[in-house]
């Protein structure tokens, strides 16, 4: 989806107050929140914040990392890479409106000086070759058909030997997806691949896969089947419409339409340049 196909479907307008009177329904304390408290309402994708720390130690990610969030969101996994890992991390999010309220989530958990949020393309990422340790993205890729293109922006901004983390919905053995889900009304926004294709996807674009696991039991979530807390940020988006895709996501599970990936795959060193041919002295 561009830009504005993605905001329109995904923003949603005075989310940050939600969010908190969603909290504080739930009888949390709004002005000493932590990453835990927030957990629920800002960690919008299967298996929550289990499935950030697993996937973080997946990756084996320690402290002074820099780390870009590509299709971040709200924050969720950015805030608890920060505080429970030690990583510095840049979120990266075309949804305005997840920017906005991310930023102020991450000010209120006086975490602004390790976690930072900015609008931008993951197929058109503007930061510099070679920049960051790790590439972090966890249900990011769902609508983006070109893979290739995806995959190759996460090689060029990551250093020689550096990781790219990822948890990703993929096509299972049984098909085709029964809508709506979390990230699509119909077939004509959700792109995904199966497992062997994506693996090979990655390789191409320039990663050797180092971890590659089939999380689909333990990642539970509304686009697997289960309707999550009243103060879940799943619900707090999607509204009534969350009751649909609670219902198609129960099949999709038990049907093995849909299959939950997490892998860590590290980027490649360039191959060394070729010497210049020896040439013989003139005579």
């Amino acid at each position: 989806m561009d830009a504005r196909a993605t905001n329109a479907y995904w923003g949603r307008t005075g989310l940050e107050r939600l969010i908190l009177e969603a909290l504080a329904a739930a009888g949390k304390h709004v002005d000493a929140l932590t990453i835990d408290d927030l957990a629920p309402a800002d960690q919008f994708h299967s298996g929550g914040k289990n499935a950030t720390q697993r996937l973080a130690r997946l990756a084996n990610l320690r402290p002074g990392m820099r780390v870009l969030d590509v299709g971040g969101g709200l924050g969720g996994p950015a805030r608890t890479l920060a505080v429970e890992f030690g990583c510095d991390v840049t979120v990266v999010d075309l949804t305005e409106s997840y920017v906005q309220t991310g930023e102020a989530l991450t000010a209120r958990l006086r975490l602004a000086d390790r976690v930072r949020h900015r609008v931008g393309d993951a197929l058109a990422l503007d930061v510099g070759a070679g920049t960051f340790d790790v590439v972090w993205t966890q249900n990011s890729g769902m609508n983006i058909a070109d893979k290739e293109r995806l995959y190759a922006g996460f090689a060029r901004v990551l250093r020689p030997g550096g990781l790219l983390a990822l948890q990703e919905p993929m096509a299972g053995p049984v098909q085709p997806v029964v809508f709506p889900v979390m990230w699509a009304r119909d077939a004509a926004a959700s792109f995904l691949r199966p497992p062997g294709e994506m693996r090979g996807v990655i390789a191409a674009t320039g990663f050797q896969v180092r971890a590659w696991d089939d999380v689909t039991a333990e990642a539970v979530g509304p686009s697997t089947g289960a309707s999550g807390p009243a103060h879940g940020v799943q619900r707090i988006v999607m509204g009534e419409a969350l009751d649909a895709i609670v219902r198609a996501g129960q099949r999709n599970r038990e049907e093995g339409r849909i299959l939950m990936i997490q892998a860590v795959a590290e980027r490649r060193s360039p191959p060394a340049s070729a010497p210049p041919p020896r040439t013989s002295p003139m005579r």
